[in-house]
């Protein structure tokens, strides 16, 4: 986890660096014939949240690595070999991830074309769809087939 912490932080560094660069940019790049000057202010405060957003998520993979023993691409001495083995389960003939791809891609028209109704049915379809990924193997024919 320290791996990932790190780039996290790094890049919540470079976002404020950013941030600092934008305003000075445009309180000096701006014409005075446009009619606007100083900072704007919406380019600065949307590059300081999103570098608070990857601090809080370096923070919270900061607070993980101290708490669990270093995996082996955090430590220098691993070897490849240690890093073997099962990464997890990943259902290979599950439907849901498409119904889940469909469901957002609803709610993401609905959200960029107004449509609240289409909003609503895509939200409730994707909450719908998400349950059936989750607790596929929980019930019906695959229960209990995990491996």
């Amino acid at each position: 986890m320290k791996a990932e912490n790190r780039l996290f932080f790094v890049l919540a560094l470079f976002l404020f660096a950013m941030a600092g660069l934008y305003g000075w940019w445009t309180s000096v790049a701006v014409p005075e014939q446009s009619g606007h000057q100083g900072i704007e202010w919406i380019g600065v405060v949307a590059l300081i949240l999103a570098g608070l957003l990857l601090t809080m998520i370096g923070g919270a993979l900061w607070i993980i690595a101290r708490r669990i023993e270093p995996r082996p691409e955090d430590r220098s001495d691993a070897e490849i070999a240690e890093g073997a083995g099962d990464l997890g389960f990943f259902s290979p003939g599950s439907y849901w991830p498409v119904g889940l791809a469909f469901s957002a891609l609803i709610a993401s028209l609905g959200l960029a074309f107004g449509q609240w109704w289409l909003l609503a049915a895509g939200l409730i379809s994707v909450l719908i769809t998400t349950s059936g990924l989750m607790f596929e193997y929980y019930t019906g024919s695959r229960r209990g087939a995990e491996h």
